[in-house]
């Protein structure tokens, strides 16, 4: 803890508590990015390993024909794998990313940030080893599913608050939003490696795809070696010359520069207030204390953490993980489209393209203005998709023309989310948490997406399969409805925190209520509201130096 912590520095001039954004920090966030890679290839390959005729043929026991494409002892419509044996084989990675999310929240605080990130990519390595020596043996393969889902959570969680946590101000957004880039580039990668292996006749059409993933644990574990830690984990560890160090490599400064003193002056005074207000005396208490304060307060723990986890409920709401999970299936119940791992890799494409859109509008519209304006569109498009799909598109009528329309406004809604619910969920995540409780609120927001994308993978197989509820098109119904109820969450409860460092955004929730926060803007630091300037080397707030 730093409270009690004397340090020089300290401003009262607004413009002067963050460094000028440099290359390096660019670099810095990109590379840490990295890690959505693993959410989104997960995401990515599984889809279309199911629809493989080889892996079909290893855990259903039915013939296929390689040759004239078709198989040989059931038809073309019963080769499949079973909806309870889908909905397994989906879900449990999504069950070990919940379960990664909270614990990896939890070790960030122990023992940092970045080793917490490399340790992830351990896990997920020995995920991928069990699933790649799996054949036929579904223990083996839900298994490794479930460490690989571990080691993702790990990853997931604590990627975004290490870049919330050295990403400049003025661009944290876009910054941030460069993890949604890379789920999206994970995604797309799956889909070729998919396409490329789908019509192999042997274990290498699953295993090619699994094993490729090693390839992302060495890229982000290696290169986090030579990064630094987040200066924030040490101040809240009350190592200030390590913080100091850190800052002045992240931001490209001497670390005797003013700009180091005053941002740390300001990252610690914030520290200390929150210290002072969110007391932390055990380990049971520092996770309660996520859960302290009134709802009626914009600030308080407990409404972050509703924020937080509420905002990933909503975002999985959109149903957007419906069409990159069992796209494939999908598709081939529309009865028209001849190559469905085409349409797969189309619609994977469009989400990348529509991703970087986010990096210029999420700082010049705000994360409100995108997200209530994305949600309105994605409404729009759900339930175009559902009405045709119950009228014109019925497989039964064969109607070119309609699925066309049906894929085209699934193109477009992939887009809208892409460039708004997409990357802004995790962006607000990352800077809504103060510091004392910041990695296990985030932690908590993190297992709520992929506790909610467990419970989406689980039901699913059994809302659209042919042999269970076979909803098909009419599911978008359901996406759309729930899509209502999301945006309506972003109007009510989301701030809107763009161009404010991660010590405003806590000063604007406690201001302002979230519809009023577009015209809030800082008024003090909070160097100046505890006292603590560099004329003053005494303790950053009078609340901490009671109780030390």
């Amino acid at each position: 803890m730093a409270g009690g912590v004397a340090i020089q520095g300290g401003t009262t001039d607004l413009s002067r508590i963050e460094a000028p954004v440099t290359v390096k920090a660019y670099l810095i966030c990109a590379f840490a990015a990295f890690g959505g890679i693993f959410f989104g290839y997960d995401t990515g390959w599984m889809g279309g390993v199911l629809a493989m005729p080889y892996f079909i043929e290893l855990y259903t026991g039915h013939k296929y024909d390689f040759a004239t494409a078709m198989p040989i002892d059931v038809s073309k419509d019963a080769f499949v794998i079973p909806a309870s044996t889908s909905s397994l084989f989906t879900s449990i990675l999504s069950l070990g990313t919940f379960l990664g999310a909270l614990v990896g929240g939890d070790i960030a605080d122990f023992i940092g940030r970045r080793p917490t990130i490399i340790g992830g990519c351990i896990v997920f390595t020995v995920g991928c080893i069990l699933e790649i020596a799996s054949t036929n043996q579904e223990v083996l393969f839900v298994f490794g599913r479930l460490i690989a889902g571990g080691g993702v959570g790990f990853i997931s969680a604590v990627v975004i608050l290490y870049m919330s946590e050295i990403a400049p101000k003025k661009v944290r957004g876009a910054m941030v939003s460069g993890y949604q880039f890379c789920i999206t580039i994970g995604i797309l990668l799956a889909n070729v490696v998919v396409y490329t292996t789908q019509n192999r006749n042997d274990t290498g059409s699953y295993r090619i795809p699994i094993g490729v993933q090693f390839l992302w644990a060495i890229i982000l574990g290696g290169g986090l070696l030579m990064l630094p830690e987040s200066p924030r984990f040490y101040v809240k560890r009350g190592e200030i010359e390590k913080a100091a160090k850190s800052l002045a490599f992240v931001r490209g400064q001497p670390e005797d520069s003013a700009y180091i003193k005053d941002e740390l002056a300001e990252i610690i005074a914030n520290n200390e207030f929150e210290m002072a207000n969110i007391p932390q005396l055990s380990y049971v208490q520092s996770w309660l204390a996520c859960l302290k304060g009134s709802l009626s307060k914009g600030d308080s723990p407990i409404r972050r953490t509703i924020l937080g986890a509420g905002l990933q409920c909503a975002q999985q709401f959109t149903g957007i993980n419906f069409i990159f999970y069992f796209g494939p299936q999908f598709f081939k119940q529309l009865g028209t489209i001849k190559n469905v791992f085409l349409i797969s890799l189309i619609t994977t494409l469009v989400n990348v393209l529509a991703t970087p859109i986010s990096f210029v509008t999420i700082e010049k519209l705000g994360r409100r203005a995108i997200l209530i304006g994305g949600g309105c569109a994605m409404v729009v498009c759900q339930f175009i998709i559902a009405i045709v799909g119950v009228t014109a598109g019925r497989s039964e009528l064969h109607n070119n023309a309609a699925v066309s329309a049906m894929i085209a406004f699934i193109s477009i809604n992939i887009a809208f989310f892409a460039s708004s619910w997409g990357p802004t969920a995790w962006v607000v995540v990352g800077e809504i948490f103060p510091l004392p409780i910041r990695s296990r609120g985030v932690g908590i927001s993190t297992a709520s997406n992929w506790f909610w994308n467990t419970i989406i993978a689980v039901i699913t197989p059994y809302l659209v399969n042919a042999d269970e509820a076979n909803l098909g098109p009419k599911v978008f119904f359901l996406w759309g409805s729930l899509c209502i109820f999301s945006t309506l969450f972003a109007y009510f409860l989301v701030p809107e925190l763009k161009g404010l460092s991660l010590e405003q955004a806590d000063m604007c929730m406690a201001s302002v209520p979230p519809r009023k926060s577009r015209g809030w803007r800082p008024d003090h630091t909070f160097v100046s509201e505890v006292q603590h300037t560099s004329d003053e080397k005494g303790l950053a707030s009078e609340a901490v130096e009671e109780t030390v």
